[in-house]
């Protein structure tokens, strides 16, 4: 009898043990739900990533911090003007 090759899955970041057709098996089943995986065959081991919705609810309830610039003709804004809109910030520096 011949015994089956442990396969580690990382998930959420806790690692668990299983034999390897069932963590095969649940790399498969992940990917096909649209969350990012990783696998090592060799080395016999996944990371299961978090789907798209959780990773984009994760950034939706970040909040940068408040900050006033100057604009080029001296005027100032500040960052906390324009909650609720989307703003691009170009910065620049050189060294």
């Amino acid at each position: 009898m011949t015994a089956t090759r442990r396969f580690t899955v990382l998930d959420d970041g806790r690692p668990t043990e299983v034999d390897e057709p069932e963590g095969a098996a649940l790399a498969k089943r992940a990917e096909a739900a649209g969350r990012p995986v990783a696998v090592d065959l060799d080395e016999r081991v996944a990371y299961l990533g978090v789907g798209a919705a959780e990773r984009a609810k994760a950034l939706a309830s970040l909040e940068a911090p408040d900050f006033t610039l100057p604009d080029l003709d001296g005027r100032r804004h500040s960052l906390s003007q324009y909650r609720g809109k989307k703003v691009l910030l170009v910065a620049y520096a050189s060294w």
